[in-house]
């Protein structure tokens, strides 16, 4: 097996807050493999987002060890689309590679190739609010890929769209992350969600968050929604409220 692009090893994290610790993580391993799906599914307030701002260099953890490449490029799709509504779609995809000084012709093209990845081409000219929510997180996704991060980390961003929206979008990741090549690391509270989607499944308990579980989802790629009427389908599912205590 190849050499994982990221390790975390027992990885704690506390907060301070008016004289009061809360522990918002208490101890997760994992190996993040490149070109890896990894689901991190737990209840909320349970620490999820902690991990993602650990791996995003925002927040060091106060024990354990993580081990990434110098300088690993991230990308970061937040619950909500937050894209600037004064800037039209375009200028929105580009808007990390302005921040970066990227070269301005190549992050051009750069960003048309991935609306179009996105399925979103021929909206470069049009503004957010003429776009549908779902459409909007795509443009997100977009955008986080500009920079060709070795990373991506959403954090619950479709937590927002209706059920019908969410099972479309959520096809439309899966599409964008085999064509892409990226590696994810998709934070959800859903569980159905994190089955569907992840290549593998970090189990995640009540806070503080321990690691109840990290497995690979034995499911077939690609895959698309009758997946979700299998019994190896539903038995992933099982298996993660089992670990939840839930069943």
């Amino acid at each position: 097996m190849t050499e994982p692009l990221i390790r975390l090893r027992n990885i704690g994290k506390t907060y301070e807050s008016r004289g009061q610790r809360h522990i918002a993580v208490s101890d997760v391993t994992l190996d993040i493999h490149q070109g890896d799906l990894i689901a991190l599914v737990g209840p909320s307030g349970c620490g999820k987002t902690t991990i993602l701002k650990i791996l995003a260099d925002l927040h060091k953890p106060d024990h354990g060890q993580l081990e990434a490449p110098a300088n690993l490029r991230v990308g970061m799709v937040f619950q909500q689309p937050m894209l600037l509504k004064w800037r039209t779609i375009l200028d929105n995809v580009l808007l990390p590679a302005e921040i970066l000084h990227l070269p301005a012709p190549g992050a051009k093209a750069r960003a048309e190739q991935l609306l179009d990845l996105v399925g979103l081409a021929g909206t470069e000219g049009k503004y957010p609010g003429q776009l549908s929510g779902g459409m909007q997180q795509r443009v997100a996704i977009a955008r986080a890929l500009i920079h060709q991060p070795a990373l991506l980390l959403m954090d619950e961003p479709f937590g927002a769209l209706d059920a019908l929206t969410r099972d479309r979008v959520n096809l439309e990741l899966l599409r964008i992350w085999q064509d892409s090549g990226t590696t994810i690391l998709f934070v959800t509270h859903s569980v159905q969600e994190a089955v569907f989607l992840g290549t593998h499944c970090a189990v995640l308990t009540a806070g503080p968050a321990r690691m109840a579980d990290f497995f690979p989802i034995d499911l077939p790629q690609p895959r698309d929604l009758a997946i979700k009427t299998t019994p190896a389908f539903g038995a992933a599912v099982k298996q993660v409220y089992e670990l939840l205590g839930m069943v």
